[in-house]
């Protein structure tokens, strides 16, 4: 019974790479709590699911950056799939957007659904649904979240570009 409750939810993925956004910087669950516009429980939640999972180390502060991009390379596809909707208004996703969109030249668009946003593309859902406002307002953050979305949709080439770029990030970033 047990188990259920450490099973790994979307937000998790969300909460890690936004750790890995910041850096070096200080954080408290609040702070993540706030940027990411989830309470400060789901954030207490997910860090135990992802110290469980060994995502995470004992103190819940710093990512196990090899096992996550493990994780991410080679689980987020299969854990947390996504298939292409209809098309809609959006915040662009996927190798729509940076950094990928300068280096894959792709004819379809890819978009988190969001009334106010300023393109049009096939909707993605968002591995939660305060990513798109928590973008808006962390651009290392939109770039992980985009390359991770392009794991999950992408085709194989995509998927290859995104991976190495993922992990130049996810390994080597402080």
């Amino acid at each position: 019974m047990s188990q259920i409750k450490n099973n790994l939810k979307p937000q998790d993925i969300v909460i890690l790479l936004k750790i890995i956004a910041l850096g070096n910087k200080d954080w408290f669950h609040h702070t993540l709590a706030e940027e990411l516009g989830m309470s400060q429980s789901e954030v207490s939640q997910s860090l135990n699911r992802s110290k469980y999972a060994g995502l995470i180390d004992d103190a819940r502060k710093k990512v196990n950056r090899i096992a996550f991009n493990e994780f991410i390379i080679h689980g987020i596809s299969y854990a947390f799939p996504q298939h292409p909707g209809p098309i809609v208004r959006g915040v662009l996703t996927a190798h729509s957007a940076e950094p990928l969109n300068k280096i894959i030249n792709a004819s379809e668009k890819y978009v988190w659904p969001y009334a106010r946003g300023n393109d049009r593309g096939q909707a993605i859902e968002p591995l939660f649904n305060t990513v798109v406002e928590a973008v808006l307002k962390d651009n290392i953050l939109y770039e992980l979240l985009a390359m991770v979305d392009a794991l999950r949709v992408g085709r194989v080439r995509e998927k290859e570009i995104a991976k190495k770029e993922l992990e130049k990030r996810i390994l080597n970033a402080q």
